[in-house]
């Protein structure tokens, strides 16, 4: 009798109608990994194919786990703001509590200015994404991380958390829909930054952003 197989060796699938085997998982993931540097690369004239063939699998394979290109190109977003949500999980339980809310938005502002293709490609497709949405999920991370800065000293008592994340959300456009380059990304963060800690001299400094 053959033994069944174990939890650890399948999840479930995108739709949830049944498990993924391990091997199934493994290129599923890869092909998403792959996917975001083709796309990042080429991006809107690249193909399934060349996903397939960097990602090494048949392109049926691909066909498989995303039907459509617009398919594989939510799960890309979708893995990013699970990446996020495991990232203010960290944060949160680091030992720089004056720093992390920066940490983060810098973090989130750069994740947008590198996926404006994949979100191109999406509004192309039909699909608009909105940031807010995303954003709105990871609320009770953000404000945890705003609370340890406010309780460090580092950001004015004064600050709510809708206001941080009615800025974080106006980052994420500018750079989603402009492609910021790193020097812009940093001197617009020094801004903010700035205003969020109470030192608008120091906002308009072109020194570290952190």
């Amino acid at each position: 009798m053959t033994p069944a197989k174990s939890s650890s060796d399948r999840t479930d699938d995108p739709g949830g109608a049944r498990p993924l085997r391990a091997d199934a998982r493994r290129n599923r993931e890869r092909i998403i990994a792959v996917a975001e540097a083709v796309f990042a690369e080429k991006g809107p004239s690249a193909s399934t194919e060349e996903v397939a063939a960097r990602a090494g699998v048949a392109i049926g394979t691909v066909f498989k786990h995303f039907p459509t290109k617009q398919a594989l190109l939510q799960a890309i977003m979708k893995g990013l703001l699970e990446r996020l949500t495991e990232e203010l999980s960290a944060l949160a339980a680091g030992s720089r509590p004056g720093e992390e809310l920066f940490d983060f938005v810098a973090g989130v502002v750069e994740q947008a200015a590198q996926k404006r293709t994949v979100v191109t490609l999406l509004a192309e497709t039909g699909v608009d994404l909105q940031v807010a949405g995303p954003l709105q999920l990871l609320r009770d991370g953000i404000e945890t991380l705003l609370v340890r800065a406010q309780k460090a000293g580092t950001v004015r008592e004064d600050v709510r958390l809708d206001e941080v994340l009615a800025l974080l959300t106006g980052l994420c456009h500018g750079a989603l829909h402009a492609g910021w380059d790193t020097d812009l990304q940093r001197r617009t963060l020094a801004i903010v930054f700035g205003g969020l800690r109470g030192q608008p001299d120091a906002a308009r400094s072109r020194g570290s952003i952190r």
